[in-house]
């Protein structure tokens, strides 16, 4: 290898790796596509809402999110999933993410313990941009665009279900009604 690529190849491999990722429409559709995708159905009186999620289980996965996306599906979303439950205090920013989200925090049980709205931050500091923490302890969270929990009357104390979380949601939702 020659003085100069050994030179670049070092300068590259010191550049911060989420920044690239999120400046770099090429390596942003990456991440949109190598997660792997679920049904998810929300259990409420409005009746069941399904949806296509991504599912984001590791702390890499969580920490990028949806960062640097232009748009999300109306019937897409993330769902980001816990080993254990998380308390309160730990919430989630806007830090690079581009589209309005709302985020639905959901319990042991799969119900949706808070709901709040999230607008991006302009700010280039992750520092500088606030926290959305919820008011009780959760297990999963799950972002989709901002108004689709309004728009669908998507609600707290409504129970949650994916793949592989043990299904309780659906059979009490679907037992009463």
């Amino acid at each position: 290898m020659n003085p100069t690529r050994r030179r670049l190849l070092q300068a590259l491999s010191m550049l911060p790796v989420l920044p690239l990722a999120a400046s770099w429409p090429g390596l942003a559709m990456a991440q949109e596509t190598r997660l792997p995708r679920v049904p998810l159905t929300v259990h409420g009186e409005a009746g069941p809402r399904r949806l296509t999620v991504e599912l984001a289980r590791s702390a890499g996965e969580r920490a990028q999110g949806l960062m640097g996306r232009e748009r999300l599906p109306l019937d897409a979303g993330m769902l980001f999933l816990y080993d254990r439950t998380q308390p309160s205090r730990n919430g989630f920013w806007m830090y690079r993410t581009l589209i309005p989200l709302d985020i639905a925090f959901i319990d042991e049980a799969g119900r949706i313990v808070d709901i709040r709205r999230m607008a991006p931050c302009a700010s280039s500091s992750a520092r500088d941009c606030p926290v959305t923490r919820p008011d009780a302890p959760y297990r999963a969270a799950l972002e989709v665009n901002a108004g689709v929990f309004e728009a669908h009357g998507i609600a707290v104390g409504d129970c949650v279900s994916w793949p592989g979380d043990g299904g309780e949601c659906a059979i009490a939702a679907d037992m009463s009604g």
